[in-house]
């Protein structure tokens, strides 16, 4: 894996960090975080934000996805339509019963073929097969998991798969914010990042006591501090 450095950077490690922490955390744009950066005393051109978020959002992302506790057994799939650059696409998304998103895919299609590739891609990088793929009635899912030989772990209908369906909910707020996607390739970049920090951060603060929510947000600030970190 690609380690981190922040040799011959004008600012310190520490504000590099915590802009690319914004930017990715709370939907931003690169002027709000320009302007968040500016409050604080900090001149940093909105350009030079985007270009650290670039270098070190991935890098980072990947760090973080290698500590994440293994995902549960029930999969929610589910896939949104995307305007990126006048095109009509799909944002594949999969997610644990726990809200954890375990992928995303930027496609161009909704048939068999793209079903298969998000499944084939889930099995490969979580290394089990769950106990259920939740969906809903869309024929494609149902055609992929046959061709899989995993039919009978299919579970759909009613409203099983509001989960999945409510998880695209911060990535539209991005995408508004961003006034949306530029290229498939920029939006898929974008998106794997965002998941990643958003599972850290994650927390289902209403089901918790105010004392637990302050331990969870201190090990997710552990979390990051050692994913950003130099090498």
């Amino acid at each position: 894996m690609k380690q981190i450095s922040y040799r011959r950077h004008r600012f310190p490690s520490s504000i590099i960090q915590h802009a690319v922490w914004l930017y990715f955390r709370f939907p931003l744009s690169y002027r709000d975080v320009e302007d968040m950066l500016a409050e604080r005393g900090i001149d940093v051109s909105y350009e030079t934000v985007r270009r650290w978020a670039l270098k070190f959002g991935g890098i980072i992302a990947r760090k973080l996805r290698r500590g994440r506790p293994r995902a549960d057994g029930r999969w929610h799939l589910d896939e949104v339509f995307v305007s990126i650059n006048g095109r009509r696409l799909y944002l594949w998304r999969a997610i644990d019963s726990e809200g954890e998103v375990l992928d995303i895919l930027v496609q161009r299609r909704r048939d068999k073929r793209a079903a298969l590739k998000l499944m084939r891609k889930l099995l490969k990088n979580q290394g089990f097969v769950p106990d259920a793929f939740v969906t809903d009635k869309l024929p494609s899912y149902g055609a992929a998991l046959s061709d899989l030989g995993l039919s009978k772990r299919h579970d759909f209908g009613g409203r099983k798969n509001n989960r999945a369906e409510n998880s695209h909910l911060p990535v539209r707020q991005r995408e508004r914010r961003m006034q949306r996607f530029k290229s498939p390739g920029s939006a898929q970049r974008f998106l794997s990042t965002h998941a990643a920090i958003y599972n850290t951060f994650n927390v289902q603060r209403h089901l918790i006591s105010r004392k637990t929510l302050r331990q969870f947000r201190a090990e997710a600030a552990k979390q990051w501090r050692q994913a950003a970190a130099a090498a």
